[in-house]
């Protein structure tokens, strides 16, 4: 079969691989859509030996149940199915309450990440991991378990701040922060301020629920402040989809004492935090989260909201042979909303 591999670090390729066959416990899923995710570009990136190379990339799938292996009692050959990406240890206390994603043992584990993903034609996945999705279509199906699995998990942390007649802004309306945008606006109340560089962006917020736009740049802080009033108001929620430096000390110069503070982005920025009173960069009781993926639990809720018809992935596909022009894409940031790839 074939299968989008990274080989070496910084070195991907399109391989012919032997169809993989799922043992105990596992089941062989035949691959319709895999998402393109920001994450990535950082396994790509990553030093040798951070990640278990050759590896195929892909942790947002969906596709079909084609084979079950020894043990495995259901899901039926032939159910559309997606995949929850993150494997933890299964016995620690995060585990045994549900939350794989704060595993206390393994410290990122899951499909595309340490065991082969789903950029190919076929991927073997633990039972355990697969979630029905009905009559969802697969393309739409497969950004679900991470492209809106993070932010709804992003915003269920911060679900006692987002009260109706609050305001929240989300920095990045990219493949995570446009579905931030549709499930504030499905699940909460909230006045939505969407904040991009790029005026497509901004548009596309617009049609998913934001009732103000902002362009990235000096003077959004001043443009933020017009909206949410002076210190110490501000915005009482701000999801950091993009977390680089500037949208940091964006996101600390609006947010309101009190407030909150959701870094969800992986871009490397850097924030101060230290106690004391006057410009410190952080207000007075301000929370301050680094959220991570999601639970199955949360991922069974997003699902729910797709085929309700509340949330829709903005989606650009690409043929399982060009997924390197997806990430060049991605890497450039010239993708609207996510990629997805199909087999």
């Amino acid at each position: 079969m074939k299968a989008f591999r990274l080989t070496a670090p910084h070195t991907l390729e399109l391989k012919t691989v032997a169809q993989p066959e799922p043992g105990p416990g596992e089941v062989l899923v035949k691959v319709g859509a895999a998402g393109v995710c920001h994450s990535d570009l950082h396994i790509m990136e990553a030093p040798a030996g951070a990640f278990p190379l050759p590896m195929t990339l892909g942790h947002e799938n969906a596709g079909w149940v084609e084979e079950l292996g020894p043990g495995v009692t259901g899901p039926t050959k032939g159910e559309t199915v997606v995949i929850y990406g993150i494997i933890g240890c299964g016995a620690c206390s995060a585990c045994l309450r549900g939350r794989d994603n704060e595993c206390r043992t393994i410290p990122v584990g899951g499909i595309g990440i340490s065991r082969d993903g789903g950029m190919a034609e076929y991927v073997v996945v633990p039972a355990t991991q697969l979630l029905p999705i009905g009559d969802l279509d697969v393309t739409q199906a497969a950004p679900l378990t991470d492209a809106a699995l993070t932010p709804y998990h992003a915003i269920e942390l911060a679900r006692d701040a987002l009260r109706p007649g609050t305001t929240c802004v989300v920095i990045g309306v990219g493949g995570l922060g446009h579905m931030a945008v549709q499930i504030l606006a499905a699940t909460t109340s909230v006045q939505v301020i969407a904040v991009d560089l790029n005026d497509d962006a901004l548009e596309l917020a617009k049609r998913m629920g934001a009732h103000h736009t902002v362009k990235s740049g000096p003077q959004a802080a001043a443009f933020i402040r017009e909206l949410v009033g002076r210190a110490p108001g501000g915005a009482d929620t701000v999801f950091d989809f993009v977390a680089v430096n500037p949208t940091l000390a964006l996101a600390a110069s609006v947010v309101s004492t009190g407030g909150w503070l959701m870094l969800v982005g992986l871009g490397g920025g850097t924030i101060s935090l230290r106690p004391g009173i006057g410009d410190i960069g952080i207000p007075m009781e301000a929370r301050v989260v680094v959220p991570f993926w999601g639970t199955r639990a949360e991922l069974a809720e997003v699902i729910a909201l797709a085929r309700q018809g509340r949330i829709t992935a903005h989606v650009e596909t690409f043929p399982l042979e060009s997924a390197a022009a997806a990430y060049d894409k991605l890497r450039a940031g010239k993708l609207r909303g996510r990629a997805v790839i199909t087999s």
